[in-house]
């Protein structure tokens, strides 16, 4: 028999064991990141339980009628356990929308997690919602992942990037200095597209406290100066370049080529996958051409980032 409850700050301590176990959870899941821009979203995360043991998490947030899983993180799925089957997800879809239509929910968004972040095959919710919630695709994002025991070799464009680092005697080393970091970011991002980091400095340090095995900064430094970074996102097989940036002189002088040369030939050599993320803008209608240049330039390939929506 199952069951829905829906999350209560009370129950962190039971929902952050289930995610670190699961089969397709990662730190996003953890009340201490999810929760941390607590004051955004309005938070409707569901627990479901089968014959009273729990058996999956959906992390949620609502306004007005529309349920959206979870609308401050990039992917946010049914986070299943081990011994969850496509029968019993089924199920689980059956009573979860039973529990949202009761709630006067009309319409849900779901974004379903890249089956490269799965530690086991865990798309029994992509099936149910096809079979159960009759779901819809709406948003299909383009990222470019490297499957690194089978990696490709970089482009000259890139490896040329590589040269000029080396001969202007650029060097990479890991940092916590995060501000540094942002304003580069923002620099750039306010330049180039007229927006600021979806996280800011402060909240970027709270979360490195928070998760410091999880969320790491590498940083490219010509002498002593910062010219170059990027903030990493490491996940149980999945290393996620949350941001990337360099200055001007960093983009000159190949900064960013000498960084990941670095990172996925010297310092990640065990991780199985390296995921640069999205290159689409505008709820995938519009790819980012230049910027997907330079990912697959370091050898990554296409993986999607899919979005439903169904009606109740």
């Amino acid at each position: 028999m199952f069951e829905i409850v829906r999350y209560t700050p009370d129950k962190a301590v039971e929902w952050n064991a289930f995610v670190a176990q699961s089969k397709n959870g990662t730190f996003l899941f953890d009340r201490g990141y999810m929760d941390y821009h607590a004051d955004r979203f309005k938070d409707f995360s569901l627990m479901v339980y089968k014959d009273g043991n729990l058996y999956a998490l959906f992390p949620a947030n609502i306004k007005g009628d529309v349920l959206t899983c979870h609308g401050g993180l990039t992917y946010g799925p049914l986070v299943m356990n081990r011994k969850c089957s496509a029968k019993g997800i089924q199920e689980s879809f059956i009573v979860i929308n039973l529990y949202l239509r009761a709630s006067h929910v009309s319409r849900v968004i779901y974004k379903a997690i890249p089956w490269i972040y799965h530690q086991l095959p865990a798309e029994e919710d992509l099936y149910a919602l096809t079979s159960v919630c009759h779901a819809q695709l709406i948003i299909r994002d383009i990222s470019s992942t490297i499957v690194c025991d089978r990696k490709m070799p970089f482009s000259e464009s890139r490896r040329s990037g590589i040269r000029k680092a080396l001969r202007k005697r650029l060097i990479v080393k890991e940092s916590s200095d995060f501000a540094v970091f942002w304003n580069i970011l923002n620099d750039n991002l306010m330049t180039k597209y007229g927006i600021h980091p979806v996280h800011t400095a402060a909240e970027l340090e709270l979360l490195h406290a928070r998760f410091p095995d999880n969320i790491r900064l590498f940083m490219v430094y010509d002498g002593q100066e910062p010219i170059g970074g990027t903030v990493l996102f490491l996940t149980p097989q999945v290393i996620h370049t949350q941001y990337i940036s360099a200055t001007t002189a960093g983009k000159e002088h190949g900064a960013i080529d000498l960084l990941f040369d670095e990172l996925i030939n010297k310092v990640f050599t065990d991780v199985q996958y390296i995921d640069f993320g999205k290159s689409t803008v505008s709820d995938s209608a519009d790819l980012n051409e230049s910027l997907i240049f330079q990912k697959e330039g370091f050898g990554a390939r296409a993986v999607c980032y899919d979005t439903y929506e169904w009606t109740l």
